[in-house]
C-alpha cells in the first residue's frame, strides 16, 4: 500500500507513518519541518498551499491520510486548508481526523447537555475548523472517510476500539496509537468510504 500522510509530525501523524511502514507499506511523509519527523519515510517538505509540491507527494497513492491539527487554542483553519489542498492536489482516497465533541448523535444526556457545551468554550475554534473541514469533504466526490475519536491519549496501542457510523461511542478517550490503527485498517475498508465514523477506546 502506498499512502501519503499530512500532519506527519503531529501526534497521530506519527503514529500513522510508524505503523504504515511497520506494515511495509510505501509512506510519503509531508511536513514543513523534516527535523521533527526521525522516522525513515519519504519526506517532502511542502507548504499546503503549495499545489505542485502536494500534487508530486500524492500521485500514485492508494490514499491520503490527513492527521493536521492546531497547536492552539485560537482561531485556526488548518484542518480545512489540508482538505482543501489534499483534494486540489488530486487525492483519489482520502481520511480525514476529526473529533466526536462537535456531534451528539449517541451521547447520553449529561454529556449532551453539560459535558459538551462546557468543552466547547475551550475548543469552539479547533472544533469550528474541523467541521467546515467534514463539510470540504463531505461535499467531494471523493472516497472520502471522516474519523472521529473523543480525547487523545499517548501509549502504546491497546487494539481495543469500538467504532459507529449513526453516532458517537459512549466512551471518552483513545490512544493516539490506536486512531491510527484504526485509520490505516480504513483505507481499504469498502464499509467505512464515504462515511463518517466516530471511534473511541472498546
Amino acid at each position: 500500500m502506498k499512502i501519503t500522510v499530512l500532519g506527519a509530525t503531529g501526534g497521530v501523524g506519527r503514529e500513522v507513518v510508524g505503523q504504515a511502514l511497520d506494515r511495509g507499506w510505501e509512506v510519503t511523509a509531508v511536513v514543513r519541518d523534516p527535523a521533527r519527523l526521525k522516522l525513515p519515510a519519504h519526506v517532502v517538505v511542502a507548504e499546503l498551499h503549495e499545489g505542485e509540491k502536494l500534487a508530486a507527494a500524492i500521485e500514485g497513492r492508494d490514499a491520503v491520510i490527513s492527521a493536521l491539527g492546531s497547536r492552539d487554542r485560537g482561531p485556526t483553519t488548518v484542518c480545512a486548508d489540508g482538505a482543501r489542498a489534499a483534494l486540489g492536489a488530486g487525492a483519489k482516497r482520502l481520511l480525514v481526523v476529526s473529533a466526536s465533541g462537535m456531534h451528539t448523535e449517541g451521547d447520553g444526556f449529561f454529556t449532551r447537555t453539560l459535558v459538551k457545551p462546557l468543552l466547547n468554550t475551550f475548543l469552539k475554534h479547533g472544533w469550528a475548523d474541523m467541521l467546515a473541514m467534514e463539510d470540504v469533504v463531505t461535499a467531494s466526490d471523493v472516497d472520502w472517510t471522516v474519523v472521529r475519536p473523543p480525547m487523545l491519549l499517548d501509549g502504546p496501542r491497546t487494539g481495543k476500539v469500538a467504532s459507529r457510523l449513526d453516532g458517537n461511542v459512549r466512551t471518552f478517550t483513545i490512544r493516539r496509537a490506536d486512531v491510527a490503527a484504526f485509520l490505516l485498517d480504513a483505507v481499504a475498508d469498502p464499509t467505512l468510504v464515504r462515511a463518517g465514523v466516530s471511534i473511541a477506546h472498546g
